[in-house]
């Protein structure tokens, strides 16, 4: 049995609650460019290519917005864009609807920062070639928090009009507030099987971990505090992610991996369901069955 993921593996949809599921809807298809795929009571699901899900939102009766940093759970989702010219739309709509943007070269990818309506970190960005990134002595991936250039952005979008998401568009990672780093890594590493990219458990309080030497699958920090609390189960938030390994055979393994570990699994036919040590819910599949 293998002790990592498949270099093939890549994550899926995101489910987050929210408070107000109109005003959601509107703020991803008018801001970040999602479309709507279908919808039900109190329920909806977003994609960018018409046919894949990408983003569930539902909403939460008497729900409260999780205050920033306050409890572990969602930092931020990230969508990744296939070009540089694609995020310099993005960014040029962003500007236009006078949202308020965070930014960073990561050296490995530029990105773009905002929040939806009930304090969702989204990131939007786009990854520079593998071959451009660069690592350090002890093998691991080399990011930085520099500026963007934002006229560069802006320039290699000039002239072309925005369209929402372009197709291509994938969840290209996750980054979560944790309670514990130690015990989040022996659940997403140890046991889930991701390989740890960027360590600055020690300079930051935050761990890169990825499969396949993509740079981060996920981001794991203490930023809201060693021991935060989860979120309120009327609180905003994230309810799970998506990972996708490539075939039943990868699936098993990393089944087993988790059973080994002790963890509580539940099964719906072809899809797998546990729990991180932070409350956050893990949809395991293969890709044959993510549509």
């Amino acid at each position: 049995m293998a002790n990592k993921l498949h270099a093939n593996t890549r994550l899926g949809e995101v489910k987050l609650k929210v408070s107000n599921l109109e005003r959601s809807i509107t703020f991803y298809e008018d801001i970040v460019g999602f479309r709507l795929l279908s919808r039900t009571e109190g329920k909806a699901q977003l994609t960018a290519d018409g046919k894949t899900t990408l983003l569930v939102l539902e909403e939460v009766p008497n729900a409260t917005i999780t205050p920033r940093r306050s409890s572990s759970g969602l930092y931020h989702f990230a969508i990744l864009l296939p070009t540089r010219k694609d995020l310099g739309l993005s960014l040029r709509r962003l500007m236009d609807k006078g949202v308020q943007i965070g930014q960073a070269d990561h050296l490995v990818s530029e990105a773009l920062y905002i929040s939806d309506p009930d304090l969702n970190g989204i990131e939007i960005y786009r990854d520079r070639p593998r071959e451009q990134w660069e690592y350090d002595a002890q093998g691991f991936v080399k990011m930085a928090t520099d500026p963007i250039d934002w006229e560069g952005l802006l320039a290699e979008a000039k002239g072309s009009q925005w369209n929402g998401l372009p197709d291509g568009t994938v969840i290209g990672h996750v980054h979560f507030h944790v309670a514990d780093l130690h015990k989040s890594k022996q659940f997403y590493c140890d046991a889930i099987g991701f390989e740890v990219e960027a360590d600055l458990m020690r300079q930051m309080g935050a761990l890169f971990i990825g499969a396949g030497r993509y740079h981060h699958h996920m981001g794991l920090n203490i930023w809201a505090g060693a021991g935060a609390p989860p979120v309120k189960p009327n609180g905003t938030g994230i309810e799970y992610f998506t990972i996708i390994v490539p075939n039943a055979v990868e699936l098993e393994a990393t089944i087993l991996r988790l059973k080994g570990l002790g963890a509580e699994l539940e099964q719906h036919e072809a899809v797998w369901w546990t729990t991180d040590p932070n409350g956050i819910g893990v949809q395991l599949l293969t890709a044959s069955e993510f549509i």
